[in-house]
């Protein structure tokens, strides 16, 4: 039997520990973006995520019985809080499997919350399994993260809530989407109530699992996802919440990680307030949606957008990586490779083209007796810059390789310019992610054969939840077999840097 969400949405039960979050006009996006942005203040809950809205709704139906014998759930960070919290309020007992990756303030904020915390497997789906054995080992009751209907409804508040805060015209509401449950929730209620609110997703573009699934017309379970949005990270979304996203979600904007610690930025600015990258996703995503617009001459001007803020469970060593991105994400920095001969004049020319621009970064080592490449960093006022920077310098004679938006080139050649090496035969470039603990960065290495040589080495602590690496490693050809097992094999997420073409430049 399908559920009726909009009346499983007004009966839910959820005020008994949540709190109606203010909807608030974020002044100064909206100003520089043309259109009224408002915040829905999720982050401002006491576990400053909206998961506990579904968490309690979905306990607070179960039986005596189910009560006594306690819950049970998966997770690595907000629903875990949401759970806890909610089997406190009600009496019952809690117990939250954590994947051992999880960062030590997550687990101490469960414990703080009453929750018996079991650390298990490195990976959300490792946690997932262990627990379904746990609750029928021990008679508890699963609370699932998303795919519920009671779970969803909680959710589905959030809808009821804006519509009644903000009773004027609203163009769209923007949702950031990991396994489906807020947006299944909300779009329930909105759709049902007032049809002609657009509903958008917003997901990041390395865990983009329900846009493909959408557009497939079936689940997809994606091979890995990003672990920046964290919150979001979700391989494969629900079934119950995919159905309710092919009946009502609009459409699926998304955004890369750029664009979310820009977002991020933007909510501080507005709020003085620091949201988690996931809770900065439909920030983002409106954003995206208003400079496509603008892109295609049909600029949106003085529209009402929602966006929910959904939370605010960020570790604060996160924030250096943040403030480094968000003015790429902002288009306030463009990052360029530009190759100058290395004759008397040149450089000069090079800085002329600059003209009256700030530099952010500089970047430059002798190359050979005929030309020099230099890395460098500008600020630029709009997203068209770049490309007529580029042509710019290509018009001078000087050929440009615009990395803005090249992974390699932000997160490692920045810090690396000029490690050419006539030592580096037949070397292999590859980024990899590692959960970001004790012992990942030396598993790494005793997995390695001993006669592979390292020839490159860069990382740099970020303060989130993952670490990254780039690593140039002298492979024999003879044995690319086993290195390929050896990638198969390692557990961690890599990308082939090998053909890139700001490695050849400036390191290979």
């Amino acid at each position: 039997m399908t559920p009726d969400y909009l009346k499983k949405i007004l009966t839910a039960r959820v005020y008994d520990v949540a709190s109606e979050t203010p909807l608030e006009l974020a002044l100064n996006l909206s100003e520089r973006m043309d259109n009224q942005i408002y915040l829905k203040r999720e982050d401002t809950q006491s576990v400053f995520s909206f998961k506990l809205r579904g968490a309690y709704n979905k306990m607070a139906h179960l039986t005596p019985a189910q009560l006594k014998r306690g819950v049970i759930c998966a997770s690595a960070g907000n629903h875990a809080q949401g759970v806890a919290l909610s089997a406190r309020k009600l009496g019952c007992r809690a117990v939250i499997v954590m994947p051992t990756t999880t960062p030590p303030v997550k687990i101490d904020a469960v414990k703080a919350r009453g929750g018996e915390v079991v650390l298990f497997g490195d990976s959300y789906t490792d946690a997932y399994n262990h627990a379904l054995t746990l609750e029928k080992k021990e008679k508890l009751t699963f609370v699932h993260p998303f795919d519920d209907p009671d779970v969803i409804a909680g959710q589905g508040t959030i809808g009821m809530e804006i519509l009644r805060q903000h009773q004027e015209p609203i163009h769209a509401i923007f949702v950031a989407i990991g396994g489906g449950g807020l947006i299944g929730g909300v779009a329930s209620y909105v759709k049902q109530i007032r049809p002609d609110i657009k509903i958008i997703g917003v997901q990041s573009t390395d865990s983009d699992a329900m846009a493909r699934s959408l557009k497939a017309g079936r689940r997809i379970t994606l091979p890995d996802v990003g672990l920046f949005c964290d919150g979001t990270a979700v391989k494969l979304v629900g079934e119950e919440t995919f159905r309710l996203a092919k009946m009502y979600v609009d459409e699926i904007i998304l955004v890369d990680t750029d664009a979310v610690c820009a977002a991020i930025k933007d909510v501080y600015q507005d709020t003085r307030s620091i949201v988690e990258p996931s809770g900065a996703l439909a920030v983002a995503g409106a954003k995206a949606y208003i400079e496509r617009a603008r892109l295609a001459r049909k600029p949106l001007k003085n529209e009402t957008l929602i966006t929910i803020a959904c939370g605010a469970n960020m570790n604060f060593d996160r924030l250096r990586f943040v403030a480094e991105r968000a003015d790429i994400g902002e288009a306030r920095e463009a990052v360029f490779a530009i190759t100058i001969p290395e004759e008397r004049g040149s450089f000069k020319r090079f800085c002329e083209l600059i003209g009256p621009r700030s530099v952010t970064e500089f970047n430059y080592r002798i190359n050979d007796p005929k030309e020099a490449h230099v890395f460098v960093g500008m600020q630029i006022a709009n997203r068209d810059e770049p490309e007529k920077i580029t042509k710019n310098f290509v018009k001078h004679g000087f050929k440009t390789l615009d990395l803005t938006h090249d992974e390699l080139a932000k997160l490692h050649i920045r810090h690396l310019v000029g490690g050419k090496s006539a030592l580096a035969q037949d070397e292999l470039l590859y980024r990899f992610e590692f959960p970001e603990r004790p012992g990942a960065l030396m598993r790494f290495l005793d997995s390695m054969a001993p006669n592979w040589n390292i020839s490159l080495f860069h990382y740099r602590n970020q303060g989130g939840d993952i670490g990254r690496i780039l690593v140039g490693l002298q492979v024999p050809k003879k044995e690319m077999k086993a290195f390929r097992e050896f990638l198969a094999t390692l557990g961690y997420r890599y990308l082939d840097e090998s053909a890139n073409p700001v490695y050849k430049l400036f390191l290979g």
